[in-house]
């Protein structure tokens, strides 16, 4: 990728690294669909608006011909165990783009802006069922560190306050 953000990868056309706008919501829902992430238009738009709202976050967009073909969300997390790192927190290539090279560009994107932040890595975690984006990381150098479950509690929405 050169320096104004845009690449060449396979697959016809030049792809361009943009920050997300609420103009790519519409496009982002069916690629987060694909990752396994339902949700309305409405929920997304809240989620991004909460997302950009948090110091520390990135959303990106890859865009090849005027379309959305990939999204990325990276953040820079503070920790007492770890030195500094940034987390890549979702990434998806539409199907239709897979294995033309945008996810590398998704990726060195995330290291750049790791980078630029004095992270010290890029740290992410992938469904064990997916064996292609692993060989997408293994190839650009990343390596298991761990294994771990994740484990989630649901919690019930907070009660308003009665009024005095």
């Amino acid at each position: 990728m050169n320096e104004d953000g845009r690449g060449e990868p396979s697959g016809g056309g030049v792809v361009r690294l943009r920050a997300m706008t609420g103009a790519d919501i519409e496009a982002c829902v069916p690629l987060l669909a694909q990752l396994g992430y339902e949700m309305s238009r409405d929920e997304a738009a809240r989620r991004m608006a909460e997302v950009l709202s948090a110091p520390g976050h990135a959303l990106m967009v890859a865009e090849r011909a005027g379309r959305v073909v990939g999204l990325l969300h990276v953040f820079d997390r503070p920790a007492i165990e770890n030195p500094r790192e940034a987390v890549v927190q979702a990434i998806v290539v539409d199907r239709a783009g897979r294995r033309a090279g945008i996810g590398h560009m998704l990726m060195a994107e995330a290291e750049r802006w790791g980078r630029e932040r004095n992270c010290g890595s890029v740290v992410l975690s992938s469904n064990i069922a997916r064996a292609p984006a692993h060989a997408l990381y293994a190839a650009l150098g990343y390596r298991v560190s761990a294994t771990s479950y994740v484990m989630r509690k649901p919690l019930a929405p907070r009660k308003p306050l009665a009024p005095k």
